[in-house]
């Protein structure tokens, strides 16, 4: 069974590793210049660096919809910049997943697959999809939603390690991103530090913690975009590994599958 999921970021790569896992063939569509901020647990780094592996599963980019097709012959899961997903009328998918988190609908029909799966709020199943998976933290995280929408974003991150939203770095004004080099991913932080600039304008950390997150360098943003994620929970690991929402959301898509997909389910 082939899926394509659009978007590449560490939700979608959750979904995407869950999924190969269970020998599904998955392809993954994203912009020229990815905004993911966990940038070492996301399958975006390959559209910067060529090749992303997460938790031992590799992707790699695509530089045509014929070397998707070479990818995924070798057991590799392809990423193509492709911000319409145009490739899905090229590979007629039995599966589409929005996993954007645009917080709204940018252009995903219930018609474009047999089963059409939408994460997060922005969607209604039954209207724009046949499932939506909810992204909340909380009770229902992960829970698949066959009539109405995902919780509406509140605009609050959750609460990580006694902070919320002290933990998320947010560009101080619009303009281009510019890490520090000498603090990647994994670096400790404390309030005061800073971790990259817009323009002349500096992103400074509020917490003590440890830099879970952080955009590439020369991204545009837009005063108020995330551009990093300070964890106060000091845990390294996981910089490296599938967060806990990613993995509930990726099994909300998997029983979707399983449970809609139309007529039998033949994998690999």
């Amino acid at each position: 069974m082939r899926v394509v999921i659009k978007g590449a970021g560490d939700i979608a790569t959750g979904i995407a590793v869950r999924l190969f896992r269970a020998r599904f063939q998955v392809i993954l569509t994203e912009v020229a210049r990815p905004t993911a901020v966990r940038r070492t647990v996301s399958f975006a780094e390959a559209v910067w660096e060529g090749t992303a592996t997460v938790e031992g599963v590799e992707a790699m980019i695509a530089p045509s919809v014929a070397a998707a097709a070479e990818i995924l012959h070798v057991g590799r899961i392809p990423v193509l910049v492709d911000p319409e997903a145009e490739c899905v009328s090229w590979f007629r998918p039995d599966v589409v997943v929005d996993a954007v988190l645009a917080k709204q609908n940018l252009g995903t029909d219930i018609t474009d697959a047999p089963l059409v799966i939408a994460v997060g709020p922005g969607f209604l199943a039954g209207v724009d999809c046949h499932a939506v998976i909810e992204t909340q933290r909380g009770h229902d995280l992960g829970r698949v939603i066959l009539e109405g929408g995902a919780a509406p974003n509140t605009g609050v991150p959750a609460e990580i390690g006694g902070h919320d939203k002290k933990r998320v770095l947010r560009a101080p004004a619009s303009g281009m991103f510019l890490p520090v080099v000498e603090m990647p991913i994994g670096t400790r932080v404390r309030p005061g530090d800073v971790v990259g600039w817009v323009d002349d304008a500096s992103v400074v950390v509020e917490i003590d913690g440890i830099l879970r997150g952080v955009l590439a360098p020369g991204v545009p943003v837009s005063e108020g975009m995330k551009c990093g994620d300070v964890d106060p929970r000091c845990e390294l690991d996981h910089c490296y590994t599938i967060s806990d929402k990613a993995r509930a959301v990726g099994g909300g898509v998997l029983e979707a599958i399983l449970r809609l997909y139309p007529g039998s389910v033949t994998l690999g």
